[in-house]
């Protein structure tokens, strides 16, 4: 064991993280500390003899265990424990000590009455990533063969396990490293503990309305209106203490003196009393909170330490939250019927989940989406997301039979990696919208580089995360809710194909222009379709598509043109105008558009009605719904958004990652030894050799420190050079004129490099040395990059290079890890791509070397968290292949990734 210092080894705090359990509450898991031999005493005396001998296949002295449960050095023996309450109770302990170079014994023990809720498998967990990180590849334990809880939890870990049986114990051993399987139990059981903590939100069966008035327009008068009215399937309590009725319901003074347990407590009493309800809860046993309340972190210094301690609160008793400064929760699931909003309009039961990071806007979209005909099943304002997130309700949505359609208004992200992570699987089963405001630049971060510049100029992040994640964005709510309400009763179309069927040729036009304008086709019909067409309807039709059937169609034209559309399979999706004429009744047409749809499931169908009174009822029937649109280019655009689910969903599950020859554990060194200098950019040296271990193909480079030395670098070749300055802090080193292209012989090497100087210096830089390069042959100039986002992580881009990349700005984006299909649509979506692909007869470049650069450079920055920037710029493309002529990157110490599972990860 390694010998401690004599103050002993530094406590590591940043191991630090708040988990959440298979029930959906929370505990805090933590290294334990050298010196709270009380604590784990205490702890001791909470476990039964059995655990105890179970746990050490004996009974040892309690000053033993004591002894052996805090002697850590934090590397090669290594304890958490969990904890929960306030003050805090340790609840668990576990530990690895190290038996060899490789491998080391685990155990755990975990307090009686919170066994069974998955707490050693999290800190297996835990442990397991932090003996991979110092050396320890295999974990070992012994088991008694009673002790069935923990071979259930090395069984159900995911690790692949080798068990052998002795007389007297069951040995386990199994790698410390978190194998595929491993990682999709972990992520599973992060799921069931999210829904759970939703349930309890969603599903309760009792509600505590703290701050409950009778008073009309007050929010404790109106949410407690709303429950009742709502006719909530569980109880109700209302909480004043200057009350002794409310609402014809006794007035508890807090919710403590409630004779039973309350699942779920809202409170609406002012920011500053809002903590001491929120502990009278802890107390009572809640399971969770909505607090409705503002002046929290939206109000500033103080309103976020106020924050701090309601979260704190929450923690230490295991108590979910949402809010605070929300607008309330709503389920109108017939066997729950829960409304805690203070809205006016009742919601109209539906199958459409909704978030909204706004608490303002939510009153809204209630509103809204009720004049609109739009059902809801659940809403949620999570209003300062201190808990509680939209990835903890999509993972309740995937699994709800009453939830359809997810919606989120999103005004920030919290955990975006995990987002990432979680909504592909949502939307290749259910269609996920988003609105996320914040499309300007006011808000872009300062940048170093060509690629943080190009990503912070608008929110290109957003919309990759979005694309790669089967995320429909809309623009507006209005335009959520026509493709909301489209998805919810139409199917997703499978392709991009349009056919129009309209009674006035304008609008067939514009809703044509509208579909091509938004990226899905309009195409001409097969002939044998425009023959079936033309044989019953006017001779004077137009059977092309858009289909004109002009001003005397019948509704049973109508109805046998949608049904010779799906029958043909030219189409996937059909958007029906109707301008109402002097013959053709609006409900008529309604109905043969219903008749129509009900006998096919494969095709969406859209309906514009262009009357004075609007769409039919009849196009709501019980059996059959079709969504109407006001105007052809709404219908467009909902069903281009959602032909773009479409074509999302015909991708494979699966990006392929190729396997790379890399040298990672050289880069690793190149990077550790430039953070010795602290956070910075890496020398010219230091990038050459980072991007030679990825195999980044970068153009031959010399570092010299003078002009002399440039002579002597440039003679190596037989072939003009580039020289190009050194300097700290200087980035677009063309503007200062520190570079210089094209030098032939050593007298004109020597010149620029004296003028390099010079310039360099009148721009207010210090001259460090020269890079000498041979001159790159020409081709075409990309940029390839990344930037570490504080949100998003590392970001992928790609895009024309050179010194015009911010001013022509023609990028893509991907959110790494990538895989070759991202490479590829990231390249095939850039407008430049033609020049890329034999522009006007031009002789194709190397395409698949510029993917091979992007799957590189992203599993570099993946590997390495350390890299926060690199820029590629330019990377010229040429029939034979790619060149990096030109590169940066800059290091900064990562802090330690979040353990997973944890509320972080």
């Amino acid at each position: 064991m390694k010998q401690a210092s004599a103050a002993g080894p530094r406590y590591p705090r940043e191991r630090e993280a708040d988990v959440v359990l298979r029930d959906g509450s929370t505990v805090r898991v933590r290294p334990v500390r050298r010196d709270e031999e009380g604590a784990i005493r205490a702890f001791l005396g909470r476990v039964s003899p059995d655990s105890i001998a179970f746990r050490f296949l004996g009974m040892p002295s309690t000053d033993w265990v004591v002894n052996w449960s805090t002697d850590v050095d934090y590397s090669d023996r290594f304890a958490l424990v969990a904890e929960s309450g306030n003050p805090h109770e340790i609840i668990a302990h576990a530990a690895y000590v190290r038996e060899d170079d490789h491998r080391a014994e685990v155990a755990f023990l975990v307090a009686d009455a919170w066994q069974g809720r998955g707490i050693s498998t999290i800190l297996l967990a835990h442990l397991a990533a932090l003996a991979e990180e110092h050396g320890i590849s295999s974990f070992t334990a012994e088991v008694m063969p009673a002790n069935h809880r923990m071979i259930e939890v090395f069984r159900e870990s995911g690790f692949p396990v080798d068990r052998r049986s002795t007389p007297d114990a069951i040995e386990v051993e199994f790698p410390t490293s978190f194998s595929p399987g491993a990682v999709a139990r972990f992520e599973e059981r992060e799921r069931v503990a999210a829904v759970a903590a939703v349930r309890s939100v969603l599903e309760p069966r009792s509600v505590a309305v703290i701050g409950a008035s009778r008073r009309h327009g007050t929010v404790g008068g109106e949410i407690l209106r709303n429950l009742l009215s709502a006719e909530f399937n569980g109880v109700v309590y209302a909480v004043n203490p200057h009350a002794e009725v409310v609402q014809s319901l006794p007035a508890y003074k807090s919710v403590g003196e409630i004779p039973a347990a309350v699942e779920l407590a809202v409170i609406v009493v002012p920011a500053a009393a809002a903590l001491e309800a929120a502990r009278d809860c802890a107390e009572a046993g809640v399971r969770a909170l909505v607090v409705i309340s503002a002046g929290f972190a939206e109000t500033g210094e103080e309103g976020v330490r106020r924050q701090q301690e309601l979260v704190a609160i929450c923690r230490d008793s295991g108590m979910r939250l949402v809010g605070p400064n929300c607008f309330g929760v709503l389920n109108t699931a017939p066997d729950v019927r829960l409304d805690a909003t203070f809205a006016a309009r009742r919601a109209i039961p539906g199958r459409i989940g909704f978030l909204s990071q706004s608490g303002g806007l939510g009153i809204a979209i209630i509103e809204a989406a009720g004049r609109l005909g739009i059902g809801l099943s659940s809403f949620v304002s999570v209003g300062n997301k201190a808990d509680l997130s939209g990835n903890d309700l999509l993972q309740y949505w995937e699994e709800d039979p009453g939830t359809d359609v997810g919606l989120l208004y999103l005004e920030s992200f919290g955990n975006a990696r995990k987002f990432a992570r979680l909504a592909p699987r949502f939307s290749r089963h259910k269609p996920l919208l988003a609105v996320k405001s914040g499309r300007s630049t006011a808000g872009a971060r300062a940048t170093e580089s060509h690629t943080g510049a190009l990503l912070a100029a608008s929110d290109v992040t957003v919309d990759a995360l979005f694309e790669q994640a089967g995320v429909i964005r809309a623009d507006t709510l209005d335009e959520l809710f026509g493709v909301a309400t489209l998805l919810t009763s139409q199917p997703v179309p499978p392709g991009d194909r349009v056919a129009i069927v309209t009674n006035a040729g304008g609008p067939g036009i514009m809703c044509a222009d509208a579909c091509q304008a938004n990226g899905v086709d309009v195409p001409e019909l097969p002939s044998e379709v425009r023959t079936k067409l033309a044989d019953f309807l006017p001779t004077t039709a137009s059977v092309g598509n858009p289909i004109d059937m002009i001003a005397t169609a019948s509704a049973e034209d109508y109805r046998r043109t949608i049904e010779t559309l799906v029958e043909s399979g030219a189409c996937d999706a059909i958007v029906t105008i109707f301008v109402p004429p002097l013959v053709t009744k609006a409900i008529d047409v309604a109905r043969g558009i219903c008749d129509a749809a009900a006998s096919q499931r494969g095709v969406t169908i859209a309906a514009v009605f262009m009357t004075a009174e609007g769409a039919p009822a009849a196009l709501a029937g019980e059996e059959t719904q079709v969504p109407a649109y006001e105007f052809p280019e709404d219908a467009a655009r909902a069903v281009a958004l959602a032909a773009k689910l479409g074509r999302w969903r015909t991708r494979s599950e699966h990006d392929v990652m190729p396997q790379l020859a890399v040298r990672t554990d050289e880069a690793a060194a190149i990077i550790s030894g430039a953070l010795t200098r602290g956070t910075g950019w890496l020398t010219p040296s230091e990038v050459a050799g980072l991007l030679d271990c990825y195999g980044l193909p970068l153009v031959a480079t010399r570092v010299v420190s003078d002009a002399e030395g440039a002579v002597a670098a440039a003679a190596e070749w037989d072939v003009p050079v580039a020289l190009k300055a050194i300097a700290p802090g200087l980035i677009h080193k063309t503007d200062a004129g520190g570079v210089r292209l094209g030098l032939d012989g050593a007298e004109a090497v020597r010149t620029a490099a004296i003028e390099i100087g010079v310039a360099v210096g009148q721009a207010g830089h210090r001259l460090e040395g020269l890079v000498v390069q041979p001159m790159a042959p020409t081709g075409v100039e990309l940029i390839v990059g990344m930037a570490d986002d504080h949100t998003f992580g590392p970001v992928l881009a790609c895009g024309a290079g050179g010194t015009t990349a911010e001013l022509i700005k023609d990028v893509a984006v991907r959110i790494t890890p990538v895989g070759e299909r991202d490479v590829r649509e990231m390249l095939r979506s850039l407008q430049t791509f033609p020049l890329l692909d034999g522009y006007r007869g031009a002789e194709p470049c190397d395409v698949a070397a510029i993917e091979d650069v992007l799957l590189r450079v992203s599993a570099l920055v993946e590997a390495h968290p350390a890299v926060v920037e690199l820029d590629c710029n330019p990377l010229i493309a040429r029939p034979d292949g790619a060149l990096i002529v030109d590169a940066r990157a800059r290091v900064e110490a990562p802090p330690p990734r979040p353990p997973m599972p944890s509320l972080r990860a």
